[in-house]
């Protein structure tokens, strides 16, 4: 699928990723988009795979720089840290298929 700009490319991605990848608070599930996570996620990753540089671990570099606030702002914790391990390999997959679409 080609994206006539990038805001509807990283708005077509936000989406897949929003409904797909889950944060895991207590055995609770929250979906980025529900968590409005999903947004600026995508906005950090999408020049990522516009430039043809992720990977795996730059992948874990951007869910450990994008901070979530728990408690009202009295703590924040990496993304990186709230998303099990198969939502993140779900998120590779969701990139590399986004990639290969686009």
């Amino acid at each position: 699928m080609s994206y006539s700009t990038t805001g509807k490319a990283i708005e077509s991605l936000a989406i897949e990723i929003g409904n797909n990848i889950y944060i895991d608070i207590a055995n609770w599930h929250l979906f980025l988009k529900e968590a409005k996570l999903h947004v600026s996620l995508s906005e950090r990753l999408y020049p990522l795979l516009k430039d043809d540089t992720f990977d795996d671990k730059t992948v874990q570099k951007v869910l450990n720089q994008l901070s979530v606030k728990l408690g009202g702002g009295k703590r924040e914790v990496p993304l990186a840290d709230l998303i099990p391990s198969a939502c993140v390999n779900d998120l590779m997959g969701i990139l590399e298929e986004f990639q290969r679409d686009m």
